[in-house]
């Protein structure tokens, strides 16, 4: 049974930093591209990020690019997001999935974790 399990959300103030992070389970964890969505309330989930299955290739939506990294760890089976700068618009639902080929439509997802981001 294939399982995400994402960690590391909270409560931050402007400007901090948190660091998420996304164990898989069940699955063959080099073979599958991992991306970071999010969703606020009342809006759409949102592609913010993700990396190819080598860890080659990286994209960044335009609203988190130069503050957030996504990287991974073949070895431990996890995923990161290195947020800096945390801004109020980031608060939000953040949800890891993982896909072949970056298929989001068929990935595997988590349940998610919370970020809030409030003086």
């Amino acid at each position: 049974q294939v399982k995400l399990v994402e960690s590391g959300g909270g409560l931050v103030q402007p400007g901090g930093s948190l660091r998420l992070s996304c164990v898989a389970s069940g699955l063959n964890f080099q073979n599958y591209a991992i991306g970071w969505f999010r969703q606020a309330p009342g809006k759409e989930r949102e592609g913010i990020a993700s990396i190819g299955s080598r860890g080659l290739s990286t994209y960044y939506a335009d609203s988190v690019k130069g503050r957030f990294t996504i990287s991974r760890d073949v070895a431990k089976n996890t995923a990161y997001l290195q947020m800096n700068s945390l801004k109020p618009e980031d608060t939000a639902v953040y949800y890891c999935a993982a896909a072949y080929g970056r298929t989001w439509s068929s990935a595997h997802w988590g349940r998610g974790t919370q970020v809030t981001v409030s003086p």
